[in-house]
């Protein structure tokens, strides 16, 4: 069993910037599991910002992140992190962080969540 936690979140004026952190815990978690990023404004569908896979050796963003966004990982720490720069009001909603072994991965399947952090960017 895997748990997430999302810290991080508030509000900002646009062209600020938040990072985010997602702790892991749980026995069964390790540097393994991928670690994940996904982000969901109300009326639309959930949205992947930016994954990094277990060892860090891949990374992959959304692609209204432009180069904006970067996710690291410190694993002896079980921590993930969002750094984001140059907000802007599209970016508003909760982000969740996910965790999940890479065959689930390959699957699309991302088994743990956590709770989630709200980012409201204003104008």
């Amino acid at each position: 069993q895997v748990q997430l936690v999302e810290s991080g979140g508030g509000l900002v004026q646009a062209g600020g910037s938040l990072r985010l952190s997602c702790v892991a815990s749980g026995r069964t978690f390790t540097n393994n599991y991928a670690l994940g990023w996904f982000r969901q404004a109300p009326g639309k569908e959930r949205e992947l910002v930016a994954t990094t896979s277990g060892g860090a050796v891949t990374t992959n963003y959304g692609y209204f992140v432009k180069g904006r966004f970067t996710i690291s990982r410190d694993d002896a720490k079980n921590t993930a992190y969002l750094q984001m720069n140059d907000l802007n009001p599209d970016d508003t909603a909760v982000y969740y962080c996910a965790a999940a072994l890479a065959p689930y991965v390959q699957h699309q399947h991302w088994p743990y969540w956590g709770h989630g952090t709200q980012v409201t960017v204003s104008s």
